[in-house]
């Protein structure tokens, strides 16, 4: 980078100083977990020369401190994909139910919004809808952070909740679906062509959070590629100018996650995951009633603690399925 001339192409200094970063991201843990090593041997020849319980409580800290570390390395590893390095653009719907199925919307959008926060990724709320009574009508999450779109990819279906409704006067038992679907977020190297006669462009008033002046002006924009029909939607700024930016970088992503699914005779996962939200296409079930369980239908990984998957710990399905499937 201190080479002469290293700036003169500004574009292609970023793509190396974006892939040195990319580099120094794998070598820093495992050079972490060779030091630990390193202080664990150290730990264990002490030992050998005397019986101190207060090293081998250190020891063993530090043992479950490296087999963790190790365990996170080598789910890094299965990223392989082309995109799996990239930020995700995360956009959830409920399926037919009216205010069950949107509150159990709402549920999934946090649920991802405090994984994101576990795992120190930002997030950004680029689009939402919110229902009548309760819950959302759709939601569009942007998750900034080293592999987003790797590890999220595995969350493209419909997930199945099963419940005692809050909303139901008897308290009876109720089943609500939502579909989520996940698509890498582009950086400027990938072209993707839109033909501005292939939009329908639609503003409208923002609604939720954003203050009195979102509220008062026609900032949010939704963009409908006719083409294929994709829709993506944005009010997330003040300014009309910046939200309409926003949604056509939605839209690139959209529409390369299209492409890669069309080129792809096998079809990707989230285009498998385009069918009907409903009964008999769920990838995952979410029972709180009349038992606990988190119940993943592709690897039948079950975990009981259905609360603690709510608040974010979603590491072992995502595992889980990057074991089984790969960089798929």
């Amino acid at each position: 980078m201190a080479r002469p001339g290293f700036w003169d192409k500004q574009d292609k200094a970023r793509e190396t100083i974006d892939e040195a970063n990319r580099i120094k991201a794998w070598l820093a843990p495992w050079r972490e977990l060779h030091r630990k090593v390193g202080d664990l041997n150290a730990l264990a020849e002490l030992l050998e020369l005397e019986d101190d319980a207060d090293l081998e409580a250190e020891w063993q800290r530090g043992l479950a401190a490296l087999e963790s570390g190790v365990e996170a390395l080598e789910l890094r590893t299965m990223l392989q994909g082309e995109d799996d390095h990239r930020e995700a653009l995360v956009t959830i719907h409920p399926g037919a139910g009216g205010t069950e199925s949107q509150d159990w919307a709402e549920m999934l959008m946090r649920m991802y919004t405090r994984w994101a926060e576990r795992h120190g990724f930002d997030v950004s709320i680029l689009d939402l809808q919110e229902g009548e009574e309760a819950g959302i009508k759709s939601a569009s999450l942007e998750i900034k952070g080293e592999s987003a779109y790797g590890y999220l990819k595995a969350e493209a279906g419909v997930h199945r909740l099963v419940r005692i409704s809050p909303f139901d006067a008897q308290s009876r038992r109720h089943t609500s679906f939502a579909s989520v679907f996940v698509y890498p977020m582009l950086d400027d190297d990938i072209e993707v062509e839109i033909d501005e006669g292939d939009l329908r462009i639609d503003t409208y008033r923002a609604s939720g959070a954003g203050g009195q002046h979102v509220n008062k002006t026609d900032s949010a924009v939704r963009l409908t590629h006719l083409p294929t029909g994709i829709v993506v939607a944005c009010q997330q700024e003040r300014s009309q100018h910046k939200n309409k930016a926003t949604a056509m970088k939605m839209l690139r992503a959209a529409l390369y996650q299209h492409a890669l699914d069309e080129r792809d005779k096998e079809r990707a996962v989230l285009e498998s995951t385009k069918t009907d939200i409903a009964w008999g296409n769920q990838i995952r079930s979410y029972v709180f009633q009349p038992y606990t369980m988190v119940n993943d239908h592709r690897t039948e990984l079950k975990i009981g603690d259905v609360h603690n998957v709510m608040d974010g710990d979603l590491d072992p399905f995502i595992e889980a399925f990057l074991k089984q499937y790969g960089a798929a």
